[in-house]
């Protein structure tokens, strides 16, 4: 029988966003269980405590939704033992390169020219976009996955905001949850205390400044917009979930009925 894990959040020294989905409601009345679904930013930074404290979620699979640049960046998960570890890069880790290289090490003239005047939500929003339209064999085998053994499982990207935000997303959306409870959860990355910490070269004295910072936060940041680009994806592409799940992600009812037996109450 899966854990129930304490209602209360734990305070994670080097693991930043985690949380567990459970509690969500559905459209038909039941919820999400708790102890079965996780969310985080990526593990390379866990701690010993970190690591005994998700040792005790009995996970049975991770998924990393990071590419080869972010783990060079990072580093690798630590291991937890008994635990399936899958590696399944949302962002190819070419697209882009040189635009996170800028993001870093750029002057402020130079991150103007990339992020002023709404450039930085356009990108994020291409970016959403981008993931739902060319990335269904991945999600596809995530819900594959979770319906045949892999639960509970823990899915995380760099920040935990936007590849695992998606991914949560699309999960919730074949559970039957509620789209404004999906929005809500989501939303949760933008808080002080899960934000990923912004990385910036020191090199001028104008690294962080407040301009600087402020051009950069709609990277950073989870906007209701940015997930409703998603939606409006699937409508466009698709007609609607049930046809994005069945046609796109090739999950069937039949798989549909197993998500809901593992994840809710």
């Amino acid at each position: 029988m899966t854990q129930q894990v304490p209602s209360t959040e734990p305070e994670l020294t080097g693991v930043r966003n985690f949380r567990d989905v459970g509690g969500l409601p559905t459209v038909d009345g039941r919820r999400v269980a708790h102890g079965r679904l996780f969310r985080s930013g990526h593990l390379a930074h866990a701690t010993d405590e970190d690591a005994a404290f998700l040792s005790s979620l009995e996970l049975h699979t991770i998924f990393d939704f990071r590419n080869a640049a972010d783990q060079k960046l990072e580093g690798p998960d630590i291991d937890l033992p008994g635990v399936r570890n899958v590696n399944l890069p949302l962002t190819d880790p070419a697209d882009g390169a040189e635009f996170w290289t800028m993001v870093r090490d750029g002057d402020l003239d130079q991150l103007r020219d990339l992020l002023a005047d709404g450039k930085a939500e356009g990108r994020m929003i291409g970016s959403y976009r981008t993931i739902i339209r060319h990335r269904t064999a991945e999600h596809s085998q995530v819900l594959h996955a979770l319906a045949e053994d892999s639960v509970p499982a823990l899915m995380h990207c760099a920040a935990g905001k936007d590849r695992a935000g998606l991914s949560i997303a699309v999960t919730l959306l074949a559970l039957g949850v509620e789209r404004d409870a999906i929005v809500a959860d989501y939303l949760e990355s933008a808080a002080t205390h899960r934000r990923y910490k912004v990385h910036r070269s020191e090199k001028s004295a104008s690294a962080y400044s407040p301009e600087v910072m402020e051009l950069l936060n709609p990277l950073f940041d989870a906007r209701a917009e940015y997930l409703q680009a998603a939606f409006e994806t699937i409508e466009q592409a698709w007609g609607g979930v049930d046809t994005y799940l069945e046609q796109g992600l090739k999950v069937t009812p039949r798989i549909r009925e197993r998500l809901r037996e593992r994840l809710l109450d």
